[in-house]
C-alpha cells in the first residue's frame, strides 16, 4: 500500500468515507464513558484535623518521659487502634460494606477498610534548638475516613478521632507509668544490693578485726609507734632496774633505826639489836646449861618480853637456817673428836633446843611485825626503792601491754593480703551500687514529675482543632473527569475505528491511486452524478447526524448539570460576563 504522507484533503475524504463507523464508535463510547460516571457508586470523605501542641511547660525545666518523635507515636496508636476486634466493632455497629460482606471474606473487608481509612501527616521545617539545623518537624495529622454514606461516614471518622485521641493519652499516661514503676522497682533492686553489701562487708570488717586495706596505712603507723614505744619502755625498764639495784645497794649499807649513843661515848643497843645478842647467847648457853638453868630461864624471858616489845619473834627460815648451820658444824665436830667430847654434846643439845623451837614456832604460826625504820637516809632510800619497784612494775605491765599491741599490729598487717582481694570487691560493688542508685533515684524523681505532667494533661498533646464534617460531595468518582476522559478516548476510538476501516478497504479511489498502481496515467476522469436517490439518502443522513448533535449537546449539558455545574448558574455567570445583567 502507498506509504505517502496525507494532506488535508485526504483526510477530509477520508473521514467522510469512513463517517458511520467513526460516529458509531464515538457515540458508543461517549454514552459508556457517561454511563461509567454514572454508575460508579459514591464515595464521601470525611476529614478530621488534629493539632500536635507542645507541652506547656518548657522541656528545661521538667522533661517528658516520652522520646519518641511524634509521627512514629501516630503510627503506634493507628496500629493500636486499628486492631481486628476494633475493625469488627465498626462494622458490625455502623453495616459497613454490606454487599463486600456477601461475597468476601472478612479478612477482605477488614483490609478494604483499612484501606478506607487514611492518616495524613502535616510536616514543616523547622530549627533544632538543640543543634542549630534544620530538620523536619511534625505539627499535625489528618484522620479522614472513605465511605458510602455521608452520616456513617463522618460518625466512624468522629470515633476514629476520638480513639486517636484517647490512645494518645492513655499512651502517654501508660508509658510515664511504667517508666516510674521501671524505675522504682530498680531502686529497690539496688538498695537491696546495698544492703547486702553492707551486710557482707560488716562480717569482712568483725572477721578482719581491723586487717582492712583501708587501714593498712594506720596499722603500719600504729605498729611504728607501739615498736617505738616498746624501744622505749625497754630502755627505761633497763635504766629503773639499774636504778633499783644500786638503791638496793645502797638500803643493804644502812640500818633502819639510828644508833644510841650513850653520854659515855658508848652505844646503847636498841630492843631488836638486843633480842638478837639475846638469841645468839640463848643458842649459846643451852648447849653447856640445862633448861632449868636460872640463866637460860633468865634469857627466855627477856628474849619473850623483847619479842613482844619490838614484835619480831624468831621466823621459821631462821630457824631453820640456824639448824642447818648447827648440823654441819656437829658433822665436823663428831669427825675431829668423836662423839664424847664436850663441845659435841653440846652441839647436839643446840641441835635439840633449835628443833623444839622451830616446831614451837611453826606450830604458833609466829610471823614477825615489819619493823618501822627510824633512821632518815635508810627511809629516804627505802622510799626510793619503793618507787623504783613500782615504776619498774609499771612500766613492765606497760611494756607487756605495748608488745601485745606490736603483735596485734604486726599480725593485722599480714592478714590484709587475706582479706584485701575480697573487701576491695565488696566496696567496689557497693560504690558502683550506691552510684547507680543515685542515678536511679534522680531519673526517678524526673519521671515521677513526668508522671504528673501527663495526668495533668501538661504535656506534649493531641488537639482536635477541625472535627469530621459531614461531607456534602462525593470525594470520587470525579465524574466530569471520567466524562472528559471518556469523550476524549471515545473520539479517538472513533478515528481509530475510521483507519481501520480505511485500511482493511482495498478498493481503489482516484486517478491518482490507479495511475501509482498501474504505472500509467488514467485519460480521463468521470465524475460521479448522484441521482434522486443518493439525495434523500444524503439529507436524511445530516438530519440524523444533526439530531444526533442534538442529542449529544443535551446529554453533555444534563452531564454538566448533574455533575455539580447547575445551568442556570452558568447562565447567570456568562449573563454578568458579557454585561447583560
Amino acid at each position: 500500500m502507498d506509504q505517502t504522507p496525507l494532506n488535508l484533503r485526504q483526510i477530509g475524504q477520508i473521514a467522510r468515507r469512513r463517517r458511520v463507523p467513526i460516529i458509531v464508535t464515538t457515540s458508543v463510547l461517549s454514552i459508556l464513558s457517561v454511563v461509567l460516571a454514572y454508575a460508579l457508586p459514591a464515595v464521601y470523605k470525611s476529614i478530621a484535623t488534629i493539632l500536635i501542641e507542645e507541652q506547656e511547660i518548657p522541656a528545661d525545666i521538667v522533661r517528658s518521659a516520652i522520646s519518641s518523635y511524634a509521627d512514629q507515636r501516630i503510627e503506634t496508636i493507628k496500629q493500636q487502634v486499628m486492631t481486628r476486634s476494633t475493625l469488627l466493632r465498626f462494622v458490625d455497629q455502623y453495616g459497613l460494606y454490606r454487599g463486600l460482606r456477601q461475597n468476601s471474606s472478612t479478612e477482605e473487608v477488614l483490609a478494604r477498610f483499612t484501606k478506607d481509612i487514611q492518616v495524613e501527616v502535616m510536616n514543616v521545617k523547622v530549627i533544632d534548638k538543640r543543634t542549630q539545623t534544620p530538620t523536619q518537624a511534625t505539627i499535625a495529622f489528618t484522620l479522614a475516613y472513605e465511605g458510602e454514606s455521608p452520616e456513617i461516614t463522618q460518625k466512624v471518622a468522629s470515633e476514629l478521632t476520638s480513639l486517636f485521641l484517647g490512645e494518645n493519652l492513655k499512651t502517654r499516661e501508660r508509658h510515664a507509668q511504667q517508666t516510674t514503676d521501671f524505675l522504682r522497682k530498680e531502686s529497690e533492686q539496688l538498695a537491696r544490693r546495698i544492703s547486702n553489701v553492707q551486710l557482707e562487708i560488716a562480717a569482712i570488717k568483725q572477721k578482719a578485726d581491723g586487717a582492712l586495706p583501708e587501714l593498712t596505712s594506720l596499722n603500719m603507723t600504729m605498729l611504728n609507734q607501739a615498736e617505738r614505744e616498746l624501744s622505749d619502755a625497754d630502755r627505761e625498764i633497763r635504766s629503773w632496774e639499774e636504778r633499783k639495784t644500786f638503791l638496793e645497794g645502797e638500803l643493804a649499807t644502812l640500818k633502819p633505826h639510828t644508833p644510841i649513843i650513850a653520854a659515855s661515848g658508848e652505844r646503847i643497843f636498841d630492843s631488836g639489836e638486843r633480842l638478837k645478842a639475846l638469841r645468839a647467847q640463848y643458842a649459846s648457853a643451852i648447849g653447856y646449861l640445862s633448861a632449868e638453868h636460872p640463866d637460860v630461864l633468865r634469857m627466855q624471858r627477856e628474849i619473850e618480853a623483847l619479842e613482844r616489845e619490838t614484835g619480831q619473834h624468831a621466823s621459821p627460815d631462821e630457824l631453820h637456817k640456824k639448824l642447818t648451820g648447827e648440823q654441819a658444824s656437829l658433822a665436823i665436830l663428831v669427825d675431829r673428836y668423836g662423839y664424847e667430847h664436850p663441845d659435841v654434846i653440846r652441839s647436839r643439845q643446840m641441835i635439840a633446843s633449835l628443833e623444839q623451837e622451830l616446831e614451837r614456832v611453826v606450830k604458833a604460826g609466829i610471823r614477825n611485825a615489819a619493823v618501822k625504820p627510824e633512821n632518815p637516809a635508810y627511809i629516804n632510800i627505802q622510799s626510793q626503792l619503793s618507787t623504783a619497784t613500782a615504776s619498774l612494775q609499771a612500766l613492765k605491765k606497760s611494756r607487756e601491754r605495748i608488745k601485745r599491741h606490736v603483735e596485734e599490729y604486726a599480725a593485722r598487717i599480714e592478714r590484709t593480703v587475706e582479706f584485701e582481694p575480697t573487701y576491695l570487691d565488696l566496696h567496689r560493688n557497693r560504690e558502683e551500687a550506691a552510684r547507680k542508685h543515685e542515678e536511679i533515684m534522680s531519673r526517678l524523681l524526673e519521671a515521677e514529675v513526668s508522671k504528673e505532667l501527663e495526668v495533668q494533661r501538661k504535656g506534649e498533646r493531641f488537639s482536635l482543632i477541625d472535627p469530621p464534617d459531614l461531607p456534602e460531595k462525593p470525594e470520587k468518582p470525579n465524574r466530569p473527569v471520567i466524562v472528559i476522559l471518556g469523550l476524549i478516548l471515545a473520539l479517538g476510538g472513533g478515528i481509530g475505528s475510521g483507519a481501520l476501516f480505511e485500511q482493511l478497504d482495498r478498493s481503489i479511489r482516484g486517478g491518482a491511486q490507479l495511475s501509482k498502481i498501474v504505472g500509467l496515467p488514467p485519460l480521463a476522469g468521470i465524475p460521479y452524478v448522484p441521482n434522486q436517490d443518493d439525495l434523500r439518502r444524503l439529507l436524511r443522513r445530516r438530519r440524523s447526524i444533526a439530531l444526533a448533535g442534538v442529542c449529544a449537546a443535551v446529554l453533555v449539558l444534563i452531564s454538566v448539570h448533574v455533575m455539580g455545574y447547575p445551568m442556570d448558574v452558568i447562565w447567570y455567570a456568562a449573563m454578568r460576563k458579557l454585561g447583560l445583567t
